[in-house]
């Protein structure tokens, strides 16, 4: 087995794992077909295995293939992390900063904060992640989290913004249609929208809420952006963050504290990025602007 393998062969293989063929990666990674067909089996032949096979579906990886994907995305996510901390020399905040988030919150609550940021600090540049997952700051594959669970490596920086708390909401035209539920007995008469496949976050709510389970639901979805956009269309009851519906009349919460859940949030990054002027003021900007959210 070659011990010089370059990065850019390994670049190649990620591309055809993400993209499922040549051609879609040759386009994702900007070069040619034939150069990444070359890396490829240039990569095969020094590691000495078999990475994809060809089928009508186009190409298929291998067992061999799988295995080797998390150490790529590694590879992958120190190299963009390498690129980033470049781009950011000097003593003033510019470059490229990574945030992840979740859905909802990247989407209705961060975007003023990264406005005002982006206004008084114009040399830095933003990547916005927007997930579900928990991200891996120690591996590097973001700069700066919004996590709704405190951190537990000792390795990492974390400001806790305090609780968010959701509740159940409505449209005001749904509740006119249907009527106000006053327990959560009432549920059953109404058209519920929840989750479709149940996550870690969901189980432990669902300890605090027994009967709000799947079998409840009409309409199902695990993308919260989803259910909040069916809330506001009038199609049933859902879980929404308080403060997001305290700010548009659009929204109408039910059943109070009966039904109620608290998520506890932190701003957190990688401690060795406490020296780094574009993670700093990206880091103060978020704590400042979650802080005035939840207040």
């Amino acid at each position: 087995m070659a011990s010089d393998i370059g990065w850019e062969l390994y670049r190649s293989f990620l591309g055809v794992l993400q993209e499922g063929s040549l051609s879609a990666a040759a386009r994702l990674l900007g070069i040619t077909q034939p150069t990444v067909g070359r890396h490829i089996d240039a990569l095969e032949k020094a590691l000495g295995v078999t990475l994809f096979t060809r089928s009508q579906l186009g190409l298929l990886p291998t067992e061999m293939a799988l295995t080797l994907r998390t150490f790529a995305e590694t590879m992958d996510s120190t190299a963009a992390s390498l690129e980033r901390a470049a781009s950011a020399h000097g003593l003033e905040a510019r470059g490229v900063v990574r945030v992840s988030a979740s859905e909802v919150i990247g989407v209705e609550v961060l975007p003023p904060i990264l406005a005002r940021l982006r206004q008084d600090y114009p040399a830095l540049k933003v990547e916005l992640v927007l997930t579900s997952k928990v991200v891996d700051l120690l591996q590097l594959e973001a700069d700066i989290a919004v996590r709704m669970l405190r951190p537990s490596q000792e390795q990492l920086l974390a400001r806790r913004i305090g609780p968010i708390e959701l509740g159940l909401h409505g449209h005001p035209d749904y509740l006119r249609r249907q009527g106000i539920p006053h327990t959560l007995d009432d549920l059953k008469q109404h058209s519920v929208i929840g989750y479709d496949r149940p996550s870690a976050f969901v189980r432990h709510a669902s300890k605090s809420l027994p009967g709000f389970e799947r079998r409840l639901f009409a309409l199902h979805t695990d993308s919260d952006l989803a259910q909040l956009a069916l809330i506001r269309a009038g199609a049933g009851l859902g879980i929404c963050q308080v403060g997001l519906a305290r700010r548009e009349p659009g929204l109408q919460r039910v059943l109070g504290d009966s039904l109620s859940l608290s998520l506890d949030t932190w701003v957190t990054m990688h401690e060795d990025l406490r020296n780094s002027p574009r993670c700093r003021v990206t880091f103060d900007a978020l704590v400042q602007g979650l802080l005035h959210y939840v207040a």
